[in-house]
């Protein structure tokens, strides 16, 4: 699993067990997972290359590195949680005060057009604008396998839970 003061996919996999679970519980869980946790890498790629090449029996990552792996041919099959999978977005900003605001607002515009879609659903696991194809080994409809997540939550949280896990986990 990845270390989360390191890889914001390890910060990403605490804070959506502990907004799934609630906090105590999933404390409880994050215990039980740390008893059978091998390492914490720096990388939010690494546990699933280490998976996909036969160092560890599970890897905890996020999917696009399953899927690309496993199209590669290594021996790995992606596993979403049943009770639900925590989520990433994205995002792009234009500072109001730039002095390059022409050019980035050109790239802005072209980072939401049906073409930059085209390109990241071809390099990225899914895109929420409707239209585009899923990548294979994804359920079609992505809103059946995630749980709502509480971005803002995890961001005015994440200094507090950062030091719990560091508290708890770091050796």
């Amino acid at each position: 699993m990845p270390n989360p003061h390191s890889s914001g996919t390890g910060y990403l996999s605490v804070a959506s067990i502990l907004q799934r679970l609630g906090e105590a519980e999933g404390w409880k869980y994050l215990d039980a997972l740390h008893k059978n946790m091998a390492e914490y890498t720096k990388s939010g790629s690494k546990p699933c290359k280490d998976a996909a090449a036969g160092e560890r029996a599970i890897g905890v990552s996020f999917e696009y590195v399953a899927l690309e792996m496993k199209k590669k041919g290594s021996p790995i099959e992606m596993v979403l949680p049943k009770e639900g999978s925590g989520y990433d977005i994205e995002a792009n900003a234009l500072t109001k005060k730039g002095k390059n605001n022409p050019a980035a607002k050109a790239f802005l515009d072209w980072a939401i057009s049906n073409e930059a879609m085209a390109l990241y659903a071809k390099y990225f696991a899914a895109v929420g604008v409707q239209g585009f194809p899923v990548p294979e080994g994804l359920p079609k409809d992505i809103s059946k396998v995630v749980y709502p997540n509480d971005f803002e939550w995890s961001a005015k949280n994440r200094d507090r839970i950062l030091a719990e896990w560091q508290k708890r986990y770091s050796k």
